[in-house]
């Protein structure tokens, strides 16, 4: 675990998929076509707290979505990467323009279509239901599902690791 601790102690910036991670993996699609995605809220609270931290968060997702935009809007996260079915070159992207180097990005998958990324990440993370061999390549997994605390377990592993978890829990 301190191998962990150490990777997660130089993490900048924490690049979270959508579908499976953020939420629990189902599409939910009415008769008229609208999609319907359900979110955690304490996955959102991790999140602005991880933020309030000085450390990035953004989305790469194979998906496009009006209600990712609200919801990442609603936290304040300001790079949202979607549609993008191969999520390296928005890695790439995002790295530069953050100035960032790979080991200071951790990634958090659930599918083989986020191994691209996550091979190249200091910090590669699966998500307590993820595909196994996302699993296989991943440096840690967490304790919940997708969409069920995943993020907000990243969150706290992060902000432990840097020392900034207690000082967090202390404004409650």
């Amino acid at each position: 675990m301190q191998d962990i601790l150490d990777k997660a102690s130089k993490i900048k910036l924490v690049i979270f998929d959508v579908d499976g991670v953020l939420t629990d993996g189902r599409l939910y699609v009415t008769e008229s076509g609208e999609e319907i995605k359900a979110f955690h809220s304490r996955d959102g609270h991790g999140m602005k707290m991880l933020q309030s931290t000085g450390v990035e968060v953004a989305i790469i997702t194979g998906r496009t979505s009006n209600i990712v935009t609200h919801r990442m809007n609603e936290l304040g996260i300001a790079h949202v990467y979607q549609g993008r079915r191969d999520k390296y070159p928005a890695f790439v992207d995002l790295t530069e323009k953050l100035g960032l180097q790979p080991e200071q990005v951790a990634y958090v998958g659930d599918d083989v279509v986020d191994l691209p990324v996550m091979k190249h990440v200091g910090l590669a993370i699966a998500v307590q239901d993820a595909n196994i061999w996302v699993k296989k390549h991943a440096h840690w997994q967490t304790q919940q599902c997708g969409g069920l605390g995943a993020a907000r377990d990243v969150c706290e592993l992060i902000m432990e690791a840097q020392g900034k978890l207690e000082a967090e829990l202390a404004k409650y």
